[in-house]
């Protein structure tokens, strides 16, 4: 069953369109990856299906809710951790998501419970009193997940979750996204350059390329595509991608990363 539904989905900006006609379908329950070089639309996407941009064309849907026309609608079941900081520093992780609580409306009586429930399921029971700030980048993240979860939402997006971790804090991400998915049934859609976290992770990816799809399916069924036991989904990104393979981005994204990892680090 498909949970989200991009219909010749296109966001242009000016003369530049960084989005050209998507059409994608994501899986109730599955974890989809956005991949693609930096400025090849998939940021773009992303904030078009969580209603922060609004489409030029095209259309999209969430449980079969318009991410135009039913905003409100579909922001009560989706969660979002941006690739830039959503968590204050100057607050403890239980207070940081107990504001969240009250922004989602959750009902009084269960706010408290709910928190330390997310707290445990984010393995940060004992860091739930600190502040922030103490914390290292893989607890930020998970705080931050922790916050765009307390809704219980039906699909999680992630731009970008574990830039700026180290391999010991990634692996631990990626082992709080697959709970997710086994223990509430979340459909999780996340954008990611590392290939072998999209390898990982996903059930199935979408390489994007100048704002279009290029390449669709399980990373084992597009590395079996291009031949050979010994084929990795860098060469099949590379494939499909090209010289944009080490384009780097542009000084502004760079700088945005810059940020992301020191925060984080």
């Amino acid at each position: 069953m498909a949970l989200i539904e991009m219909n010749q989905l296109t966001r242009a900006f000016g003369a530049f369109t960084a989005v050209k006609t998507l059409t994608l379908q994501v899986h109730e329950g599955e974890v989809f990856g956005l991949l693609g070089p930096n400025g090849a639309g998939k940021t773009t996407t992303i904030k078009m299906l969580t209603t922060l941009l609004e489409p030029t064309a095209g259309d999209a849907q969430i449980a079969d809710l318009d991410v135009v026309k039913q905003a409100s609608m579909v922001r009560r079941i989706i969660g979002y951790v941006p690739q830039l900081l959503s968590a204050d520093g100057a607050l403890t992780g239980y207070e940081n998501l107990l504001i969240f609580a009250k922004l989602y409306d959750l009902a009084r009586d269960s706010r408290a419970a709910r928190v330390r429930e997310a707290l445990h399921f984010m393995g940060l029971d004992e860091a739930g009193n600190n502040l922030v700030r103490t914390y290292s980048g893989g607890m930020i993240r998970r705080l931050e997940i922790a916050q765009a979860m307390l809704h219980t939402p039906r699909v999680l997006f992630l731009d970008e979750p574990t830039v700026g971790l180290d391999p010991t804090a990634r692996k631990n991400v990626w082992e709080r996204i697959q709970d997710l998915r086994r223990d509430y049934g979340t459909t999780v859609l996340l954008t990611t350059h590392y290939m072998e976290e999209a390898d990982a992770l996903c059930n199935r990816v979408a390489i994007m390329h100048r704002g279009e799809c290029a390449a669709l399916g399980a990373p084992s069924e597009l590395k079996a595509a291009l031949g050979g036991a010994e084929i990795t989904l860098d060469d099949v990104f590379a494939h499909y991608t090209g010289a944009e393979l080490d384009s780097g981005g542009s000084y502004r994204e760079t700088a945005r990363a810059r940020r992301t990892a020191r925060r984080l680090g």
